[in-house]
């Protein structure tokens, strides 16, 4: 399971994804030479550091891009990182088949090969610019912050945005750095963090990994052959990669709450299907298609919403002192939930059958329905803007509404 407390505290964007490079790097030696040396306690020791490398990547980099980008492609540049997650689970499933480097000679180069990106991007990383926001509301340094907005949009009049940055900075300073402690116990903040809470859950207990894993089989029971499987479920991971590359071109279209919207509603409408069909699978002949279709939709619908989405909205609806935070509640939640469909789906399957999927469309249902109450469109917006909409719902005061809470706080809490 991946880790995030790292972001207990605000650490620089870049440096941190510089560091955490170490966690994948190492691990990747450890595998790749696992068998010569007959150890299989350094599979187990790689598999560890590739979990904390795996939990911070997952936040620092949604995060850092979100700060880097402008408001009008910031929702097309918080999808990236969901679209190569999918690229490199396709890549891993076509390296994964059998006939590739799946057998007695090449697994240890398949594991070892996971080092690469990190060494691709301990090269190139450097010549980036750290975050802005980070420089100018963390570090004070406005120098360097416009110098790295110089840098990122290619013109040298950044002021505007550099004034953009200083308003946020000017409405949450008298609450300085907010630790997750200090997160969850403000009310001006309250459905900020339940609202990822929600939808970082219902992410992960929609039950994408348990189509994943159910996929095989109704792959077989459609009547693929055993050896062809492979191939299908790398298909399956194509059609991943190319719906999360539509999300990237319309999330600014049509925006964060419409693709949440649609992508939970396609996924609950999936396993309700997937649901009838499978039970009646052995009873008409033309089902295990259906199956297959299901699964498809399933995973398009994921692709396009339920997926990319949440990361992004963690960088938009939190200001620079608590985003840090809010990404550690997001990524623990997330993989809490991960962690806990792994463990207990395969017990849900045994006692329900082809009625597992009704859990999970329920959660998708349930997901749909929080996210049109409540969820705000936050395309085209600037992050206060953003943070005046849930000032309204969280009823506190639209003046820097963190200040009149410092007062909740003892001194020693103040700061933490």
């Amino acid at each position: 399971m991946g880790t995030t407390w790292p972001l207990l505290t605000p650490l620089p964007r870049k440096g941190t994804l510089l560091f955490n490079n170490i966690f994948s790097i190492v691990p990747a030696i450890l595998m790749g030479c696992s068998k010569v040396a007959r150890s299989y306690e350094m599979i187990i020791v790689a598999r560890v550091l590739v979990g904390i490398c795996a939990g911070l990547s997952s936040n620092v980099v949604p995060m850092y891009l979100g700060e880097l980008a402008p408001k009008n492609l910031r929702g097309a540049l918080g999808v990236v990182p969901q679209l190569f997650i999918t690229v490199g689970i396709l890549v891993a499933q076509i390296f994964g088949l059998r006939n590739v480097l799946a057998n007695e000679e090449g697994w240890p180069i398949l594991l070892g090969v996971t080092g690469i990106p990190a060494v691709l991007q301990l090269l190139f990383l450097p010549f980036f610019p750290e975050s802005p926001r980070y420089l100018l509301i963390q570090k004070k340094d406005e120098v360097t912050a416009k110098k790295a907005l110089r840098r990122l949009r290619g013109w040298d009049d950044v002021d505007a945005e550099t004034e953009e940055i200083r308003e946020e900075d000017k409405a949450e300073k008298a609450a300085g750095f907010i630790s997750v402690l200090k997160l969850l116990r403000m009310r001006s903040l309250r459905w900020q963090v339940i609202s990822i809470v929600v939808l970082m859950a219902g992410q992960q207990l929609s039950g994408v990994n348990a189509i994943y894993y159910y996929a095989d089989q109704i792959y077989l029971s459609a009547g693929v052959r055993t050896q062809d499987v492979q191939y299908v479920t790398a298909g399956t991971g194509a059609v991943n990669v190319l719906m999360t590359i539509c999300a990237v071109f319309v999330v600014e279209l049509l925006g964060r709450r419409v693709l949440l919207l649609l992508g939970f509603s396609i996924c609950f409408t999936a396993c309700c299907v997937l649901t009838a069909a499978l039970a009646l699978q052995d009873t008409i002949s033309w089902m295990p298609y259906v199956s297959i279709a299901c699964v498809i939709c399933y995973v398009i619908g994921h692709a396009l919403g339920p997926s990319p989405i949440p990361a992004l909205l963690i960088t938009e609806i939190f200001l620079q002192s608590s985003r840090p935070s809010a990404y550690m509640v997001g990524g623990s939640v997330h993989w809490l939930s991960n962690f806990t469909v792994g463990l207990i789906f395969p017990f849900i399957q045994v006692g329900l059958g082809a009625y597992s999927f009704i859990i999970f469309a329920m959660i998708c249902l349930l997901t749909t329905i929080y996210t049109f109450l409540i969820v705000p469109e936050t395309k085209s917006k600037t992050f206060i803007e953003i943070n005046q909409i849930f000032t309204k719902k969280n009823k506190v005061s639209e003046m820097y509404p963190e200040k009149q809470e410092l007062k909740d706080f003892p001194p020693s809490l103040a700061g933490q």
